[in-house]
């Protein structure tokens, strides 16, 4: 049995909601982490590119960092206090978990769904980026090191926690979750633009380098994407069925080079 019909019936308790949705929230988590286990030749296709990419962002880590630190004092205030509040954990949770205890109090399965997939996929990422910076030890750019300065392994010191990103990976998470609900190009767009400022403001705040950013916005995706299709099998409410695979390309041309993810 793929769904619960008794999920969808308003005499159900709140907590026996609450207890099913908790369930997933960890199975959820669980499902994202084993994916690679599962991958094929198109996903690992698909890792091929956002390992170049990263690369490619690698190489533009100078010049993107020394242009957006030179830049920060012409950001308004207000959009620098958004980029640090709204990536920090505990604002994040908050956001997610108001999402989901509206959806528990007016039996909302729809919304109840949402936020569960925006918390599994805050918690999946978010922990793995703990592991990510603590193992590769990369230096940030504000510590005064250069962007291929390493201490792997378990390294203390905050200033070698630079990737990924975690700003950019729970901003981004949640941009993508909420706006895989709607059709509208506009505000899909609007929503996007929302996730994206935490992330570039981790490059004018020394932070983070670029490709620290660009592979946190790829894993963010994969994250929701993986553990959306999992919570496809748990509940009735589906706000994606028509939704599109998503497709990856490299974009080349004179002096300029892009990934475009299309969903």
């Amino acid at each position: 049995m793929q769904s619960q019909d008794l999920h969808t019936d308003m005499t159900e308790t709140r907590w026996d909601m609450f207890k099913y949705d908790i369930g997933n929230v960890f199975l959820g988590v669980g499902h994202a982490y084993s994916r690679p286990l599962h991958w094929q030749g198109e996903q690992w296709g698909d890792f091929g590119i956002t390992m170049v990419g990263t690369g490619f962002a690698y190489f533009l880590d100078d010049p993107t960092s020394r242009y957006f630190r030179d830049i920060k004092e012409d950001i308004p205030q207000v959009i620098r206090d958004y980029g640090f509040q709204y990536g920090s954990p505990s604002n994040n949770y908050m956001i997610t978990g108001a999402v989901y205890l509206a959806g528990l109090a007016i039996k909302d399965e729809k919304l109840r769904r949402t936020g569960v997939l925006l918390i599994s996929s805050a918690t999946a990422g978010g922990f793995l980026q703990q592991i990510l910076k603590s193992a590769v030890g990369r230096a940030r750019p504000l510590s005064g090191k250069t962007k291929d300065t390493f201490r792997p392994l378990w390294s203390g010191d905050k200033d070698f926690h630079s990737f990924p990103s975690g700003h950019a990976i729970l901003a981004l998470t949640n941009a993508h979750a909420i706006a895989k609900q709607f059709k509208s190009p506009w505000i899909k767009g609007g929503i996007y633009t929302l996730g994206a400022i935490p992330s570039i403001s981790r490059l004018w705040e020394g932070k983070h380098w670029l490709s620290d950013v660009v592979f946190s916005a790829v894993v963010s995706i994969f994250i929701v994407e993986s553990i959306d299709r999992y919570l496809d099998t748990k509940y009735d409410e589906k706000y994606n069925d028509n939704r599109k695979k998503i497709s990856w390309d490299l974009n080349f041309g004179p002096g300029q080079f892009g990934i475009v993810a299309r969903f």
